[in-house]
């Protein structure tokens, strides 16, 4: 798999001459994973759902104590960022600042945000894809549930358990494990690797409700409100692996590619159901 490079980057609002060498070594964000970040999906120099990235980020930052920066200013970097693309993937990353050795942070530190545009992977979102369980357990923390903050370890392991000689810049095979699903340590559904999860059954569309440990997407909020609107019943709650088991439908989203029905799991096969279809006419358009 190849890595996409950069097509435009901005550190506190510059621009540097080298991106690989500039972000400074003692930043927190760097030596800790003390800091949050944002992914989402930029077209024609809009960012879909930029209002609900900005809040989650404020959000995180208000629950870590990290100082929120200027939101006009930060606004602003996206706009230069993103203004000229047709499409991209945006990356928001903002830590606690630089600092020195140890673990706890000096009062008054400056934030250090970095505004980055990344080319949009080539994804078929009308493919139903294929999943697979993961080994690696997410660890129950509650004080950290929800956000989407830079410690993703976890994640980095479990994309590690399946061969990705058939993925190419982004673009998922016809047959490959194209995410894999992630159960907390005590054997709950909390999520996918880089995704949240649905299903429909007995008519209800149910997400887990990630009061342990997981990311609050906002593509995941989208859905809710939507199929909440379009007169869907909609829950939150506990599930396990039996649930996904005998679901009608299994869909995942994220920020960048909105919805994507599932079509295997192992030994178990869907199609693309009424539910997922509906929803996807309307949020991946």
């Amino acid at each position: 798999m190849t890595h996409a490079p950069v097509i435009s980057l901005l550190i506190d609002g510059r621009s540097p001459a080298d991106p690989a060498q500039a972000l400074a070594s003692d930043d927190r964000g760097f030596q800790y994973g003390d800091g949050l970040f944002e992914t989402a999906r930029c077209r024609n120099g809009n960012v879909r759902l930029l209002d609900a990235h900005l809040q989650r980020l404020r959000a995180g930052c208000e629950r870590l104590g990290i100082a929120f920066p200027d939101e006009l200013r930060l606004r602003t970097e996206i706009a230069a960022v993103c203004g000229q693309a047709e499409e991209g993937v945006l990356k928001i990353i903002l830590t606690r600042g630089r600092g020195g050795r140890g673990y706890r942070p000096m009062p008054g530190m400056t934030t250090t945000r970095i505004v980055a545009l990344h080319p949009l992977p080539s994804i078929d979102t009308s493919t139903p894809i294929t999943l697979r369980w993961c080994d690696m357990r997410l660890g129950r923390n509650p004080s950290l549930a929800g956000m989407k903050h830079l410690n993703r370890l976890e994640q980095v392991l479990a994309q590690r358990e399946w061969n990705p000689s058939s993925i190419e810049e982004g673009s998922i095979e016809e047959g490959s494990i194209a995410e894999g699903l992630m159960l907390d340590t005590e054997g709950e559904l909390v999520s996918g690797t880089m995704s949240n999860v649905f299903i429909v059954s007995d008519g209800l569309l149910i997400t887990p409700d990630l009061r342990y440990c997981g990311v609050r997407g906002v593509m995941r909020d989208e859905v809710l409100r939507v199929a909440a609107e379009q007169g869907i019943a909609v829950s939150e709650e506990p599930l396990w692996p039996h649930d996904v088991d005998h679901a009608k439908e299994v869909f995942i989203t994220n920020a960048v590619h909105g919805i994507r029905a599932v079509g295997a799991l192992e030994t178990i096969r869907w199609g693309m159901g009424p539910v997922t279809q509906r929803l996807s006419a309307i949020v991946n358009c």
